[in-house]
């Protein structure tokens, strides 16, 4: 009821609110889209081209929805995990203190949207000094047409546990819907978490999302989001280091033409001492498309020695794409190292020319240093079949000549 409340209390953002001013979603508010009803009638050998082997865990949700007999759960007897509506019973400690705690309504609609209509999602919940090996691949297919789904994640890492996750949006047409998700991860003492995240929806599709993550003492966050679809995307990513010497490292990659939006906000906000944050966020822009990249880092007055450093490094592939980056740091403590930087520009034209004399013509020169640019991010990634469907689907995109 709460979460109606602050759907009530606030508006579609628009270009003249601050965090919303690079992007027009005015286009949202002429459509009338139904939330995604729950029919499934896939089959694994639909699936094919997004399934990972080295994931034993899999959790399939299709339009929004759990699917069972897509989805693979061999590890159970150390590991949590399945969807909110078979554990809320069984785990609803775990569930009421931390579902919803780290992903604010108050002030973003979408969130607050996601938690009213929320009514399944994928919860894993790692022991205490439990190494998962494997990467958990959290799948979330689209195929319905113009209708709205509301994907839910829940990590919790508990004392000295690790553990890599998957998060995977992709979809079976190019038909127009509206994906809002939400995750929530929090990790205690010394936990570690890995973080992927592929947006990969249709090209007509409008994906909001956003992940709030909670790091306690010497804990260790790692993320890699790359963003592929979507007509109109934005992901918040806000990291909370709540605690001395915790440690998050992000990178983030876009890669979009035609008339494509992809709008990437984050705050890494450090409350305690010791702590180290390290980001690299990416554009590739070619065509008429946009990007925007803000990403703000935040030093409280006791977060004394901290280490924090900040880039954004975007590249324009043709004379009407556009980049808006805006790298900010607010700095309220004295002894601390922080740095920042952004470059926005176009190919070298000495690099073109030296791979010219090597022998490639001047199209594929430009394709291999595109393709070059996005790979940096792309192999921070640890599972090497994902790392080979992404470079397949950069390549695709940048190997126009090759």
């Amino acid at each position: 009821m709460q979460a109606f409340d602050h759907v009530s209390a606030q508006h579609l953002p628009t270009r003249r609110d601050e965090e919303w001013r690079f992007t027009d979603i005015s286009p949202l508010t002429q459509l009338v889209y139904r939330p995604a009803h729950s029919q499934c009638e896939l089959r694994l050998s639909d699936l094919t081209p997004w399934l990972l082997q080295e994931a034993k865990n899999r959790l399939v949700f299709v339009d929004g929805h759990y699917a069972e007999h897509l989805s693979v759960i061999e590890d159970s007897s150390h590991l949590i995990i399945g969807n909110l509506q078979v554990l809320a019973t069984s785990h609803a400690t775990a569930l009421e203190s931390q579902l919803g705690r780290h992903a604010s309504c108050e002030h973003n609609v979408f969130t607050a949207l996601n938690t009213a209509f929320l009514n399944d999602g994928a919860i894993i919940i790692v022991p205490k000094h439990t190494v998962v090996a494997e990467p958990i691949h959290l799948l979330f297919v689209a195929t319905q047409s113009e209708v709205t789904n509301y994907p839910r994640c829940l990590l919790l890492g508990e004392t000295g546990s690790q553990v890599t996750l998957i998060e995977d949006y992709v979809s079976l047409s190019q038909a127009p819907y509206i994906t809002n998700s939400v995750t929530e991860i929090s990790l205690n003492a010394n936990a570690h978490a890995k973080h992927i995240r592929i947006q990969r929806d249709s090209m007509q599709a409008f994906h909001l999302a956003s992940c709030a993550a909670l790091l306690a003492h010497a804990s260790r966050y790692q993320a890699v989001s790359v963003s592929l679809g979507a007509q109109i995307s934005r992901y918040n990513l806000d990291v909370r280091l709540a605690d001395e010497a915790a440690e998050c490292a992000i990178d983030g990659l876009a890669l979009i033409g035609d008339r494509q939006l992809a709008d990437t906000h984050t705050c890494i906000d450090h409350s305690k001492a010791n702590g180290v944050s390290r980001q690299q966020h990416k554009c590739i822009v070619d065509d008429s498309a946009h990007a925007v990249f803000n990403g703000k880092i935040i030093v409280h007055p006791h977060a004394q020695r901290t280490n924090s450093s900040q880039s954004s490094r975007n590249l324009l592939l043709s004379k009407t794409a556009q980049v808006d980056t805006k790298p900010q740091l607010e700095i309220f403590a004295d002894d601390v190292k922080c740095a920042h930087g952004a470059t926005v520009g176009q190919l070298d034209e000495e690099e073109i020319f030296y791979l010219q004399s090597r022998g490639l013509s001047a199209a594929t020169a430009r394709d291999l240093l595109t393709y070059a640019f996005g790979a940096e991010i792309i192999d921070r990634i640890p599972v090497t079949s994902l790392k080979q469907q992404l470079e397949q689907a950069v390549l695709s995109r940048t190997r126009r000549h090759l």
